[in-house]
């Protein structure tokens, strides 16, 4: 099928755009690279002190075995990482069966989104992602990996694994997921019991129940959100084995496929002749390729900041008219929680990732001429796999939806557009999310209420203030300000509005979520309030239109750019729970639409 023109037209523009610094940075790999494996350049005691726990150091050490690096984000604290337990020894075994080491070569922090939404500890959140980043390189910085393992699922995780991946881009890289949790309490009934807490109705007790019965297992959240988004983009980007991104944890063919990713890192080494660094995976077509799966799933906002910095991080610079441009092409293909009623295991069984890609690759709206870990082009990428034997074989597809309510074909999907919408306007520059809100509430017009943190607009709502049509401005939640965090707890509060018949809307410099959803929201407004942006400027009352159609969001008062900014008051967010110790990160953090950044 011929590539469509917008596809080969953004890519072309990328492309462009990143020319010098996507030509410095090929040259950088290149030069990493040529000495062969950096083992052999160590001295008689470097080797030493590497190899000095390793039961087959004898082989590190007068072989030319390739040695594979572990890079894990284990900890027993989020079930999606839960499972990477076992994963150091499973490797090791697998590493040796193919004629290769392992080691881990360090841990790098992973915090849940899940537990410190609404707290303090969201703060962090963002900037985790470059720690995470920068925990790998110390990792990876020993120079004795011919290949490196990537273990990691989860909201920050992966972007921070990419953005290392992608500095060492002369390694190859093979990213080992571990799965979803099996399915528990339908995401519709969680969320109606936590707007139900949220009016009153039930107690803490109903409340506590219900997400206990939701966050049930090891695995990976089974709703739609960053972490499952993470896992379709690296098998969008050629990063995982085909369909081995939904395959539960603990189960026979969850640990096959741990196996097979082991015997590919050691086949893709500069010591054999299929050698792919990883610099060459993350190229420009793959991240459009990445973009292309955000938009068909309906995936979340959160990545709009992250793939720009995972892209920079190998020469490629993205802006948001690429992601514009794209959601305005490319189908919504899938209705998954919370832009539907499934969750990702139901996903899946309908045909899943490889259903997706095979549709998009027929309707020319991939590129399949891209370099990927399992060999081939995207192409492979249609295939599932099965177990036959206790070994792993790839099959064809499903070609037709198994469930019509879930995942549809590009010809006939459930919109025509992915729903992402760059915004702009005296208010700055941003996106919406409207892929789950309804046609009619895509334009919004009404008064400003101003708040600087979403307690405050929690409070305000207990205290029956929010009697009219609102737009919620949330502002000082950009990354310079406090570290960007979530607003997802505003969600219910919301929610409770709009159900009650109003026209709401949410405006912040501030993050949502993967999990957003029917409320229109604003978000990643930049310039930040607390850089001087125009959020700053804004008072009570001021009319603000919110204008997803046409790509608009607009303060409706004439005289609002000659306003003198409101000062932002940082003690709130200068410490407790770790917060100093990121001050550094918050005077030089970039834009969010550069992917707010501090390391790349």
């Amino acid at each position: 099928m011929t590539l469509h023109a917008t596809i080969d037209r953004v890519t072309d523009r990328i492309r462009e755009r990143s020319i010098h610094s996507r030509s410095a940075y090929l040259a950088k790999i290149a030069r990493a690279a040529e000495d062969g494996p950096r083992r052999a350049h160590l001295s008689c005691g470097n080797q030493a002190h590497a190899y000095a726990a390793m039961p087959d150091k004898q082989d590190l050490a007068t072989t030319r075995k390739p040695n594979i690096g572990i890079v894990t984000a284990y900890n027993d604290m989020l079930s999606a990482h839960q499972p990477y337990e076992r994963y150091p020894d499973l490797i090791r075994q697998a590493a040796h069966a193919a004629g290769a080491t392992a080691q881990v070569a360090g841990g790098v922090p992973a915090m849940c989104d899940g537990v410190t939404q609404g707290r303090p500890g969201m703060e962090l959140s963002l900037f985790s992602r470059d720690v995470i980043a920068l925990a790998s390189g110390v990792a990876l910085t020993h120079d004795t990996f011919d290949a490196a393992l990537y273990l990691g699922v989860c909201d920050k995780i992966v972007p921070g694994l990419i953005i290392a991946a992608g500095t060492f881009g002369h390694i190859p890289a093979v990213f080992v997921p571990a799965g979803p949790m099996p399915s528990g309490l339908p995401n519709d009934e969680k969320s109606k019991v936590r707007q139900q807490f949220a009016t009153g109705e039930v107690g803490r007790e109903a409340l506590m129940a219900a997400e206990m019965a939701s966050y049930h297992a090891p695995g990976t959240c089974t709703f739609y959100g960053t972490a499952n988004t993470n896992q379709m983009l690296m098998e969008f980007m050629g990063l995982h084995l085909p369909g081995s991104s939904f395959v539960n944890p603990n189960t026979p063919l969850r640990e096959a496929l741990t196996v097979a990713a082991v015997q590919r890192a050691a086949a893709i080494t500069r010591l054999g002749n299929d050698y792919l660094p990883a610099g060459e995976v993350l190229d420009e077509r793959a991240f459009v390729n990445g973009i292309v799966g955000l938009m068909a799933t309906g995936g979340s906002t959160n990545l709009v900041l992250h793939l720009p910095a995972m892209a920079r991080a190998a020469g490629v610079i993205l802006d948001l008219e690429d992601f514009h441009d794209l959601s305005e092409t490319v189908p919504l293909m899938a209705r998954v929680y919370p832009n539907g009623l499934a969750d990702v295991n139901h996903f899946h069984a309908a045909g899943g990732l490889g259903y997706m890609i095979g549709q998009l690759l027929e309707a020319g709206l991939l590129h399949e001429d891209v370099r990927t870990i399992a060999g081939g082009g995207l192409g492979q990428y249609a295939q599932e796999p099965r177990l036959k034997e206790g070994r792993i074989e790839w099959v064809e597809g499903a070609r037709e939806t198994l469930n019509d309510k879930i995942l549809r074909p590009a010809a006939d999907p459930f919109a025509p557009t992915g729903g992402l919408k760059q915004l702009s306007g005296n208010l700055g520059r941003g996106v919406i999310k409207v892929s789950a809100v309804a046609p009619e509430r895509h334009v919004i017009e009404a008064p400003a209420r101003v708040f600087s943190d979403q307690d405050e607009v929690k409070a305000a709502f207990k205290r029956g203030e929010f009697t009219e049509d609102v737009v919620v401005v949330v502002r000082f939640q950009g990354p310079r300000a406090n570290g960007m965090p979530e607003l997802h707890s505003l969600t219910p509060t919301l929610a409770v509005l709009q159900d009650r018949g109003l026209r709401v809307a949410l405006v912040t410099d501030g993050r949502m979520s993967g999990a957003s959803g029917k409320v229109p929201a604003a978000i990643h407004i930049s310039p930040e309030a607390a850089d001087g942006g125009p959020l700053a400027r804004l008072r009570d009352g001021d009319p603000i239109r919110l204008d997803a159609v046409a790509g608009t969001l607009t303060c409706l008062v004439p005289d609002f750019e000659d306003r003198a900014p409101a000062e932002h008051d940082p003690s709130h967010s200068a410490e407790g729970l770790g917060r100093e110790l990121f001050a550094a990160f918050r005077r030089n953090v970039g834009p969010a639409t550069e992917g707010a950044a501090v390391v790349v």
